[in-house]
């Protein structure tokens, strides 16, 4: 009997010896898969070595997975510490960016130039007997409160609403970080020139714009900013508007012959959301390819920069102007139906005509575009561009280096063109310019030769 008894007492022992190991099993698992025991440390973005101008608040972003619980910011200049930030998060919060100001209170030495921002994070985890995950990060602060220096060496007397301008300037900082010159929303690369701290900058006043004003901005790393204006006359000039009546034979032939070769636009039947959609639509999508072909400016040292006034087409006579803004009626002035810029110069001679690039560069573009046909596009540097389109043929290759002479093209009547023609147009860093003023060697000299020569004197005169 007591054999019996002693069995079922061990047998019971080990019953709740294997429940208890299954318990603890059990929890130990939920511990370490439940999300409120989560393991993940909580991040901290921010660059090991920053820069401070002391003005600006620096900005840690602080993220979490599940949640982030407190933080502590800490401030050292070497020598003494100061508590610049602390807290407690909102529950659930799993990003915070926190602005870190340069504090009022006398401890830290106002004269350093280097001090570290101490990070400390947890997080809402139940880990760690409730007390989270942490993480710690220290970044080292460079304190610049310096601006960069920027003068104005020399640059156009005037400019024209839709025209061009240069400016050569110098620009000194240890850390700039961004430079530019800005006209209205419009922001010009500067390419650096002779020597170290010199730039220039050729400079566009978009058409459609009234107003001008041209600056030069120098940031730096500590994002000290420095802003110089440019001193320019302003010539306003008014373009000129049309109003052109669309017949159905310009709509059923150019129009849709267009419409057609895209997928786009090929099941558009009716004729003047056809109309629309490649007189505005496809017209656009062309202009955002040329403006993106046509921005881009050489980071290397300009040595020199020099061109000849452009004549694509010999006995060229003109047949459309830049600028104009035409208006399309159908049957009726009242029923206008579409709207678009010409952007370009519009020169005929005798069909199928060659054209001569009149100054040297790169090819960046010799394909087929859209409303603009077949069309190359040459780099001259400095951020200017010439444009060829409606061309019956091409006789460049993208990537090809072309000198003043050379045949790219011949003029034709490819995209939308009704007559043999060739669509010349001039971009400034992807802003359509005057032609007008590029096709003249007189103004050519006075707005960039003479820039020039003027800024030569005062870096060598240095």
């Amino acid at each position: 009997m007591r054999n019996r008894h002693g069995k079922k007492g061990k047998s019971k022992i080990v019953v709740v010896f294997v429940l208890i190991v299954l318990g603890v099993l059990a929890g130990a698992g939920y511990v370490y898969t439940a999300p409120e025991f989560e393991r993940e440390v909580p991040t901290v973005y921010s660059e090991q070595n920053v820069f401070w101008n002391r003005k600006d608040p620096l900005k840690v972003q602080l993220s979490d997975n599940e949640g982030l619980k407190s933080f502590e910011l800490v401030l050292n200049d070497g020598t003494n510490s100061l508590i610049v930030g602390q807290g407690i998060f909102e529950e659930k919060t799993k990003e915070q960016t926190l602005l870190v100001k340069y504090p009022k209170s006398k401890t830290l030495d106002p004269k350093a130039t280097k001090l570290t921002l101490k990070v400390l994070v947890t997080d809402s985890s139940m880990w760690n007997f409730s007390k989270g995950n942490k993480s710690e990060k220290v970044i080292h602060i460079n304190v610049d409160f310096t601006r960069p220096n920027v003068n104005v060496l020399a640059n156009s007397y005037s400019i024209t609403q839709g025209g061009s301008a240069l400016v050569v300037f110098q620009a000194e900082d240890e850390n700039l970080d961004m430079l530019y010159v800005k006209v209205g929303e419009e922001k010009f690369k500067a390419q650096p020139y002779k020597e170290e701290g010199y730039y220039a900058a050729l400079i566009a006043w978009p058409f459609t714009n009234k107003e001008f004003k041209a600056k030069v901005i120098a940031i730096d790393a500590a994002k000290n900013r420095r802003v110089s204006d440019i001193p320019f006359y302003v010539k306003n000039h008014e373009y000129k508007v049309s109003w052109i009546k669309a017949k159905d034979k310009f709509i059923d032939g150019k129009i849709t012959d267009l419409a057609s070769s895209d997928p786009e636009y090929a099941n558009i039947d009716d004729r003047l959301e056809k109309l629309k959609a490649i007189n505005e639509t496809m017209r656009l999508k062309n202009e955002a390819l040329i403006h993106a072909l046509s921005k881009d400016v050489s980071s290397e040292v300009l040595k020199s920069w020099k061109v000849k006034k452009f004549y694509p087409l010999k006995n060229g006579q003109k047949v459309a102007s830049y600028g104009d803004k035409r208006h399309y009626y159908y049957e009726d002035k009242e029923n206008e139906v579409s709207h678009s810029y010409h952007v370009g110069y519009d020169l005929a001679s005798t069909k199928m005509a060659r054209i001569k690039t009149s100054n040297a560069g790169k090819v960046v573009y010799a394909n087929e575009n859209g409303i603009y046909g077949n069309m190359p596009m040459i780099d001259h540097g400095l951020g200017l561009y010439s444009l060829y389109g409606h061309c019956s043929q091409l006789l460049v290759n993208e990537g090809d280096e072309v000198n003043a002479g050379d045949a790219i093209a011949k003029t034709g009547v490819s995209g939308l063109a009704l007559g043999d023609h060739l669509h010349f147009g001039l971009l400034v860093q992807g802003i359509e310019v005057r032609p007008v003023e590029w096709f003249d060697q007189e103004w050519i000299r006075k707005n960039v030769d003479d820039i020039f020569k003027a800024a030569d004197k005062i870096i060598q005169g240095k």
